[in-house]
C-alpha cells in the first residue's frame, strides 16, 4: 500500500487539494502498477513562520507565496 506525505505551506483550497490527490495517486498507480484504492495521501499544511529556508522563517523570506 503506497503512502504519500505531502507538506504544504497553508493556503490552497479544498478543490486545489483534491485535484493534487487525484494527480499523485493517478501518478503512483501509472508508475508501480497499483490500483487506486491502494494508494493514500497525507497532507499536513504548515504556517509559514513554523517552517524555515536557509536561516530564516518563510513568511519572512516568501512572504506573497
Amino acid at each position: 500500500m503506497p503512502i504519500v506525505k505531502i507538506d504544504l505551506w497553508e493556503g490552497r483550497t479544498p478543490e486545489q487539494k483534491a485535484k493534487m490527490i487525484s494527480a499523485v495517486t493517478k501518478a503512483v498507480c501509472d508508475s508501480i502498477g497499483c490500483p487506486p484504492e491502494s494508494v493514500q495521501i497525507i497532507i499536513q499544511d504548515y504556517k509559514k513562520h513554523d517552517w524555515g529556508v536557509d536561516g530564516e522563517a518563510a513568511d519572512k523570506r516568501n512572504p506573497k507565496s
